[in-house]
């Protein structure tokens, strides 16, 4: 069943954060950062991350793992990485404090490398180290001795079987020191792994006050054609959300698929057939996590990245519009100051004409090469390099740049987004 947001919030108390639904992250990493003594790095930018205006950074798995990006997590309560020590950790985490920035721990719990071989010559076992673990604690279709996955398998190494109650509630301690440690928010990693209901359990034992889980599968596609309806995509995310109690939110994979086509001048792709946004944020945008890339769609992986000469355009239309946004690193840090400064404004209008992740959105224009928008009917946007202007009120330009803007409105503060 779709899913359609109003102000009237839900009857299950959902925190602060999700009620006020005033949150923008930075994702403060890319698959390189490993290299660069990440923590002493993160640390510096700290103030300006917080004037900035971000809310939370979503930090790389601080924990010990089998390969230096730490998606191969191995011994959990040790918090020394390939990003830095302990102590540089720590660090950052009362800086972060200190600037009222949360840090967002990346929750790598679908898979855990063993330290040595059980059934069947695998390294399903976990001795010697904490959350020492046999091979129960790994899916059978992984080479374990526990159940079947309750998701989609991480091939190639040992899975963890959440079904198992010694598991979980291990992992619930877990997640309750790391937020001791200094840890505010949860972001978990391939959640298609693993059933949902256990997410839920895992955010009501350890209480982040923020969590956003990674549901990636592949949108609907004609051969090598994005299909223009998603509903389906969308409808999945959805279903994994509502599996979670809706305590948490997830990413919005179906609007960055539409959104990097759109932006090559098929800007008809935003306005779905009942005239609302087509990714999930349409549906439910106070659940959508919005984005254009991340670790693993830009950065040196590249596997799905966004056209890189419509980065601003991307961005437009996620800071402008409902949902939760998310800026990528590598965007707001190693693209120049141009593009940095350009995010910034928008993030500043964001904050100043108090959109939000539940803001309504008025489609105007969704044609090849123009898409407009008013927003929480605050802010007038474009994006595109079609001709096009605001009829309805008298509009004072904020802040434009290469195909796109963003005006206000001088009666009313209402903003227009314009392009040049």
């Amino acid at each position: 069943m779709d899913h359609l947001d109003n102000s009237v919030e839900e009857s299950n108390d959902l925190g602060a954060v999700l009620r006020k639904g005033r949150e923008i992250l930075l994702q403060g990493f890319n698959w390189e950062s490993h290299k660069y003594d990440w923590w002493e790095n993160l640390e510096k930018k700290v103030p300006d991350i917080a004037k900035s205006g971000f809310t939370s950074v979503w930090l790389p798995p601080a924990t010990h793992s089998f390969s230096p990006e730490g998606y191969l997590p191995q011994n959990l309560y040790s918090l020394s990485s390939s990003y830095g020590s302990e102590q540089s950790l720590k660090a950052l985490l009362q800086t972060l404090e200190k600037y009222k920035v949360r840090a967002m721990a990346d929750i790598v719990i679908n898979h855990r490398v063993g330290t040595t071989q059980g059934h069947g010559g695998i390294y399903n076992r976990y001795d010697g180290i904490p959350l020492a673990w046999d091979e129960l604690a790994v899916t059978s279709c992984t080479g374990g001795l526990g159940n079947q996955s309750t998701g989609d398998n991480f091939h190639g190494v040992p899975n963890i079987d959440h079904s198992q109650e010694f598991v979980r509630k291990d992992i619930i301690g877990w997640l309750q020191w790391l937020r001791c440690v200094g840890f505010h928010d949860f972001r978990f990693d391939f959640a298609k792994g693993y059933s949902a209901k256990y997410v839920k359990e895992y955010i009501e034992g350890a209480n982040p006050i923020f969590s956003v889980g990674e549901y990636w599968d592949s949108c609907n596609y004609n051969g090598s054609i994005l299909d223009y309806n998603q509903d389906s995509h969308r409808q999945r995310i959805i279903n994994w959300i509502d599996a979670t109690g809706q305590l948490s939110t997830a990413f919005d994979f179906t609007t960055k698929g539409i959104l990097q086509e759109a932006v090559k001048g098929q800007f008809w792709r935003l306005r779905d057939p009942k005239g609302k946004p087509p990714g999930v944020m349409g549906w439910w945008p106070s659940r959508a996590v919005t984005f254009i890339d991340n670790h693993d769609t830009g950065s040196t992986q590249a596997h799905w990245p966004f056209p890189s000469d419509h980065i601003m355009e991307g961005y437009t239309y996620i800071l402008t519009h409902p949902g939760i946004p998310t800026v990528f690193y590598d965007h707001f840090y190693d693209c120049g100051d141009s593009i940095r400064e350009q995010i910034v404004k928008l993030m500043e209008i964001r904050r100043s004409e108090d959109i939000h992740s539940r803001s309504s959105v008025r489609i105007l224009e969704a044609q090849d090469n123009i898409y407009s928008a008013i927003i929480g009917e605050k802010i007038c946007m474009k994006i595109g390099d079609g001709s096009w202007c605001p009829t309805e009120g008298e509009w004072r330009l904020a802040t434009s740049g290469q195909r796109y803007a963003m005006s206000e409105i001088k009666l009313h503060l209402y903003l227009w987004l314009c392009i040049l």
